[in-house]
C-alpha cells in the first residue's frame, strides 16, 4: 500500500520544526551514542565559512570575470566586466548578504543538518525539499569538481617550478584538449565530436597543421591516443579529492583543525596580495571602466558569484555545533563579511595592475598579474597559497554534501545506507565515500568552465527558495522562537530573491538547458523512489489505515 504512486497531498506535505528536531534526536538514539558529535563553536563555524568561500572562485574566476569567456563550441559565452568587475563584486556581495540573513534566521530556528533542504521541507513541502536536496548536489559535490580541477592546475604549476614535470596529458581533461582554436571554430560552426576526432587523426598523421585547428595542440600532439580518442586525465585533481575525502571520514574535529590552519594561511596570502599589488596599480588600467556596460557587469557578477559560494555550507554542520541557534548566524554572517572585504580589495588591485584584456583565458589571474611585472617570487607565493586555499574549500564542501545525503536518508528520500554514521569516526562514512566518488571521476575528465556555471545556477536557485522559505515561516509560524531575525524581512527577502534572479539571468542559455535537464532527472528519481519511500508519507498512510 505504501508503494503506490504519490498523490498531490503527499508532494507538498511539510515537516514541522518539532518533527525535524525529533527526527534528529531519534537518529542519534538509533546510533546508540555513536552519532555526530557537538564539537564546533562560533569561531570554528566562521572559519569553516571562510574556508569554503575563499577558494577556486577568487583565484580562477577573477580572470574570466574581467576579460569574459569563450567556448569554442558556442563562441563568446559572456562579455567581460572589465575594471567594473569591482561593481560586480559589490552587487554579488549584496545579493549574498540578503540570502545570508535568511539562512541565519532559518539556522537559528531549525538547528539540524541539511541546510536549504531541511528549511524547504519545513516551509514548502517534500517535493520542493527534494528539488533543493538534488539541487545542492550542484553546489557542493559538483562544484567540488571545479575546485579539484583548479587545485590540480595550481599544483601542476607549483611542481613544475620545483623541477617536477607532470606530463601534460596527466594534468588536463580530454574535453579541454579537444577545444578548437577560435579561428577554426568560427569557420566551422557546429563541428561534432566525430569530426574533431577525424581532424585529430589527420593532424597526428602529419596531413594537416594541428596547431591551426586545436587550441591546445602543443599538449594534444604528445598525448597518447586510444581508439582515436586522446588518453588524458587530471591526475592531481583526483589525488587531492581522495586525500580530502579520507580526512572527512576521519572526523569533523580533525577536519576543522586542518581547515583553521589553512584559512589563516590563505587570508594572509590575500592580504599580502593587496599590500604588495597596491604599489603597482596603474590608474590607466581602469579606463574604460565599464567596456561592456551593465551587460558586462551582470555577466561578471554571474560568474564571480562562484567566489562567494560557501557561507551556506556552515549550516550543514548544525548537528555538530555546540549552540547552533546562537553560533550559526555568527558563522554564516561573519564569514561573508570577512570574505567580501578581502574580495573587493583583491579585485581592485588586480584590475589596476594589468589591462583587463590581458586576463583573457588566464586560469591563475593573481599569479599572472605579478609574473607580468617581473615579481616571480610573489607569483610563486601566490601559487603556493592557491594550493592551500583551494584545498580548504574542497575540505568544507566534502564535509557539507554527505550531511545533506544523511538527512535525506533520515527522511526516507534516499536509502538508509546514506544515513549510517561510523561508530569509530562519528561521521556519515557511507555518504562521505559516495561523495568522494561523485567528485573524483568527473574531476579527472571534465572541463572547469561548464562546471562553474552549472554550480552557480544551482546555488542561485537554492538561495531563492531559502529567501522564500523565511517569508513563508513568518506567515505560517509568526510566533516561533527565533534567536536571530532578518531585519526588515519583507524588504530583505524579496531583494534577495530579486538579486539572485538577476544574477541567474546573466548565465548563458547552455547553462540553463543543462540545469533543466538536471532537475528533470532529479524529479524522475523522486517520483519513482523518494516519494514512495518518504517516512512522512508512509507514516500518514499507516495512520489512515489505523483510523479506518
Amino acid at each position: 500500500m505504501a508503494s503506490r504512486f504519490p498523490v498531490l497531498a503527499d508532494l507538498f506535505r511539510v515537516k514541522t520544526i518539532a518533527e525535524i528536531t525529533q527526527a534528529s534526536d531519534l537518529a542519534a538514539a538509533e546510533n546508540h551514542g555513536t552519532g555526530l558529535k557537538r564539537a564546533l563553536g562560533s569561531w570554528d563555524l566562521m572559519l569553516l565559512g571562510v574556508g569554503a568561500i575563499i577558494g577556486a572562485g577568487i583565484l580562477s574566476a577573477l580572470g574570466t570575470g574581467l576579460a569574459g569567456g569563450y567556448d569554442s563550441n558556442v563562441g563568446y559565452t559572456r562579455p567581460g566586466a572589465g575594471p567594473a568587475l569591482i561593481v560586480s563584486f559589490v552587487l554579488t556581495a549584496i545579493a549574498c548578504g540578503f540570502t545570508a540573513l535568511c539562512y541565519a534566521e532559518l539556522a537559528s530556528m531549525i538547528p539540524v543538518s541539511g541546510s536549504a533542504y531541511t528549511y524547504a521541507y519545513a516551509t514548502l513541502g517534500e517535493l520542493m525539499a527534494w528539488i533543493i536536496g538534488w539541487d545542492l548536489l550542484l553546489e557542493y559535490a559538483v562544484s567540488n569538481v571545479a575546485v579539484a580541477i583548479s587545485w590540480g592546475s595550481y599544483a601542476t604549476g607549483l611542481l613544475a617550478a620545483a623541477g617536477i614535470v607532470v606530463p601534460p596529458w596527466l594534468a588536463t581533461d580530454p574535453r579541454t584538449l579537444l577545444q578548437l582554436s577560435e579561428g577554426y571554430a568560427t569557420n566551422h560552426p557546429g563541428i561534432s565530436l566525430g569530426q574533431k576526432l577525424a581532424e585529430l587523426a589527420r593532424a597526428k598523421a602529419g596531413e594537416i597543421d594541428g596547431g591551426a585547428i586545436f587550441a591546445h595542440w602543443d599538449t594534444l600532439a604528445t598525448t597518447p591516443i586510444a581508439f582515436g580518442f586522446p588518453v588524458a586525465v587530471n591526475l592531481l585533481a583526483m589525488f587531492i579529492t581522495i586525500v580530502i575525502t579520507a580526512l572527512c571520514v576521519w572526523g569533523v574535529r580533525e577536519s576543522v583543525r586542518a581547515n583553521n590552519v589553512l584559512v589563516a594561511l590563505k587570508v594572509l596570502l590575500l592580504v599580502g596580495v593587496v599590500i604588495i599589488g597596491a604599489r603597482h596599480v596603474d590608474m590607466a588600467n581602469f579606463h574604460p571602466f565599464m567596456p561592456n556596460g551593465w551587460r558586462g557587469v551582470q555577466a561578471g557578477a554571474a560568474i564571480i558569484f562562484f567566489a562567494f559560494i560557501g557561507f551556506d555550507a556552515v549550516s550543514t554542520t548544525a548537528e555538530e555545533c555546540k549552540d547552533p541557534a546562537r553560533d550559526m548566524p555568527r558563522g554564516i554572517l561573519g564569514s561573508l563579511v570577512i570574505c567580501t572585504i578581502l574580495y573587493i580589495a583583491v579585485a581592485t588591485v588586480i584590475a589596476g595592475m594589468r589591462k583587463y584584456t590581458d586576463y583573457a583565458g588566464v586560469a591563475d589571474p593573481i599569479a599572472h598579474a605579478f609574473t607580468a611585472i617581473g615579481m616571480n617570487g610573489v607569483a610563486a607565493a601566490v601559487s603556493i597559497g592557491a594550493v592551500i586555499a583551494i584545498a580548504a574549500a574542497l575540505l568544507v564542501y566534502q564535509l557539507a554534501q554527505p550531511r545533506i545525503f544523511m538527512v535525506m536518508s533520515r527522511d526516507g528520500l534516499l536509502p538508509k545506507w546514506f544515513g549510517q554514521v561510523s561508530p569509530r569516526f562519528h561521521t556519515p562514512v557511507n555518504a562521505t565515500l559516495f561523495t568522494g566518488l561523485v567528485v573524483v571521476v568527473p574531476a579527472g575528465f571534465m572541463n572547469i568552465d561548464e562546471i562553474v556555471e552549472l554550480t552557480n545556477i544551482g546555488t542561485l536557485f537554492a538561495f531563492v527558495l531559502v529567501c522564500v522559505g523565511v517569508l513563508v515561516l513568518r506567515v505560517k509560524q509568526p510566533n516561533a522562537q527565533r534567536k536571530f531575525k532578518v531585519p526588515a524581512v519583507w524588504l530583505c527577502g524579496p531583494l534577495g530573491i530579486g538579486f539572485c534572479t538577476w544574477l541567474a539571468a546573466g548565465l548563458p542559455p547552455a547553462t540553463w538547458r543543462r540545469f533543466w535537464i538536471w532537475l528533470a532527472v532529479g524529479l524522475v528519481i523522486y517520483l519513482f523512489y523518494g516519494a514512495r519511500q518518504a517516512r512522512q508519507r508512509r507514516a500518514a498512510i499507516s495512520q489512515r489505515q489505523l483510523d479506518s
